[in-house]
């Protein structure tokens, strides 16, 4: 399922779809796209590989603390575009991706690396703390 990215830079609308290796880049400046997306069951397995660190985020519209975390997430792969991804999962609509990872409770961060899950973070954290967890 391909996204929409809209590039900061010249403000050009982009269509991206799972990228497994490199990074997606504005068509028309050429500059490194903030990589946030949607994913769901079906394509959770081809979002989550990336050749940068994938930063999950299990969230639900009615939880307070998700609403609180989705600008650090922005701001994260706004400021480290072409080092990062955010992958964005409704929990309410992917249960079997919530029992997958046992997201017990939200928001829940889970960093995934070559494939791999390598850390997990519950609850919302300073942005400086997911910086310092993802190596960033």
């Amino acid at each position: 399922m391909a996204s929409i990215l809209t590039c900061p830079s010249c403000g050009a609308r982009n269509r991206i779809g799972p990228v497994a290796k490199g990074t997606p880049r504005c068509a028309r400046c050429k500059a490194d796209l903030p990589w946030i997306v949607r994913g769901d069951e079906a394509d959770f397995a081809a979002e989550s590989q990336a050749s940068v660190p994938v930063l999950v985020d299990f969230w639900a519209p009615w939880c307070g603390p998700c609403r609180m975390v989705e600008p650090v997430l922005e701001q994260l792969a706004t400021e480290h575009a072409g080092a990062l991804k955010v992958l964005k999962v409704n929990v309410d609509e992917n249960p079997a991706l919530a029992s997958r990872f046992q997201a017990m409770s939200i928001p829940l961060l889970v960093v995934i690396r070559d494939g791999a899950e390598a850390d997990r973070v519950v609850g919302a954290v300073p942005k400086a703390q997911l910086e310092a967890q993802l190596g960033l």
